[in-house]
C-alpha cells in the first residue's frame, strides 16, 4: 500500500514539472536550473502535502493502527487461548496420571483381597480336612473297640464251650462268664498297650 501511495505522489508532482518544461524555452539542461520551475514545483509540492495530511494521510494512520490494534489484540487472544489450552491440557494430564494410580491401586487391592480369599479358602479347606481326619480317626478307634469287646464276647464264649467240654458240664452260668470276662479283659489290656 505504500509503495503504490509513493507511486502515486511521484506521478502527481511530475505531471506540471513536465507541462512546464514543455512551454518555455526551447532546451534545457540539467546544468541551467530553472528558478520558476523551482518555485512552483516547490508551491504544488506544499499544497498536496497539506492536502494528503489533512485529507488522506489521516485516514489512513488511523486505518493502520486500528489494524495494528486488531492484530495485536488477535495475538493477544491467541496467546491467552494457548495458555488456556495448556493449562487445560496439563489439567487433563494430572487427572489421567490420577486415574492411572487410583487404577494401579484398585488392581493391587483387588490382588490382595484374591490373595486373602485364597488363603483364608486353603486354611478353611485344611480345617475341614484335618476335622474329616480326626472324625475318620475317631470312628475307626470306636470300631476297634467295639471289635475288640465283639472278639472278647466270642473268646469268652468259645473258652466257656471249650471249657465246658472239657469238664462236660454245662458253664453257662453268669457267675463263671464273669470270671472269664474278667481274665480276657486283664489279657486284652495287656496285649493292647
Amino acid at each position: 500500500m505504500r509503495t503504490s501511495l509513493l507511486r502515486s505522489f511521484a506521478l502527481l508532482a511530475a505531471s506540471p514539472v513536465a507541462l512546464l518544461a514543455q512551454e518555455g524555452e526551447g532546451t534545457r539542461t540539467f546544468m541551467k536550473p530553472d528558478t520558476g520551475l523551482m518555485i512552483w514545483t516547490l508551491g504544488i509540492f506544499v499544497v498536496l502535502m497539506f492536502v494528503l495530511s489533512r485529507y488522506a494521510f489521516g485516514p489512513l494512520t488511523k486505518a493502520v493502527q486500528a489494524r495494528e490494534r486488531s492484530l495485536q489484540e488477535a495475538i493477544d487472544a491467541a496467546k491467552r487461548d494457548r495458555d488456556e489450552a495448556a493449562k487445560l491440557l496439563a489439567d487433563h494430564h494430572a487427572k489421567i496420571e490420577a486415574s492411572r494410580g487410583e487404577a494401579q491401586k484398585l488392581i493391587a487391592e483387588g490382588r490382595s483381597v484374591a490373595e486373602k480369599m485364597r488363603a483364608d479358602m486353603l486354611e478353611q479347606t485344611r480345617r475341614e480336612q484335618q476335622d474329616v481326619l480326626e472324625r475318620a480317626r475317631r470312628e475307626i478307634e470306636n470300631e476297634k473297640i467295639k471289635a475288640i469287646g465283639e472278639l472278647r464276647r466270642e473268646a469268652v464264649d468259645l473258652a466257656l464251650a471249650g471249657a465246658s467240654k472239657v469238664i462236660e458240664q454245662n458253664l453257662e452260668s453268669p457267675k463263671n462268664r464273669q470270671l472269664v470276662e474278667t481274665y480276657l479283659a486283664s489279657l486284652g489290656t495287656l496285649t493292647v498297650s
